[in-house]
């Protein structure tokens, strides 16, 4: 109990729009850390739009994680300056964001499907991916979080993609949720 509340209270200080920057990524020991403020591709980004009229430029996002061993894993996601009273779809994808949105490669996966990406529930789903979807306030910040037995560290995990829309679940498009929007870099 006395952990939940440490890492809560650390939760709260770094996803708090008012909280001091602090270095955009940290991870692998202990809890992680990003944040970025999106704009156009260069290597050196750590957030990146893919589509400013989505995600503007200047829009931000703060994304802490930790795991509690033998409870599971929190990911919690803060995010500012979006469109007002939109719904946006958000998961945590393998490769690090790249000129494209694709170069993130597919979705994380705790149990992989056999035969890669897939639209069958039984793999995309948030128990075994990180579903991060949310809807922003009229003022277009939203804070979003998911709660489960990931090891985002063994599969190398390295950014949460924002999509177009909400996931869906039915089969055939489980775990589809659109165009890829922007992509935040993360350390796990």
């Amino acid at each position: 109990m006395r952990r939940f509340a440490i890492t809560s209270a650390v939760a709260l200080a770094v996803l708090s729009p008012a909280a001091p920057a602090a270095a955009h990524t940290t991870g692998s020991t202990g809890p992680t850390v990003a944040h970025g403020v999106f704009e156009p591709y260069t290597e050196e980004a750590t957030a990146v739009t893919y589509s400013p009229e989505k995600v503007p430029v200047g829009a931000g996002a703060r994304l802490f994680s930790d795991e509690t061993p033998g409870a599971g894993r929190t990911v919690l996601m803060s995010l500012r300056g979006l469109l007002p009273d939109r719904e946006y779809g958000a998961h945590v994808h393998t490769s690090p964001c790249g000129r494209t949105g694709s170069a993130a490669g597919p979705h994380f996966q705790q149990r992989p499907a056999p035969e890669g990406v897939s639209g069958d529930p039984e793999y995309a789903n948030p128990r075994n991916e990180v579903w991060l979807d949310f809807r922003t306030d009229d003022s277009g910040n939203a804070l979003t979080g998911a709660f489960g037995d990931w090891d985002l560290e063994r599969a190398g995990s390295a950014s949460v993609v924002i999509h177009q829309h909400h996931t869906r679940t039915a089969p055939g498009v489980a775990g589809e949720a659109g165009q890829r929007l922007a992509c935040l870099n993360v350390v796990f």
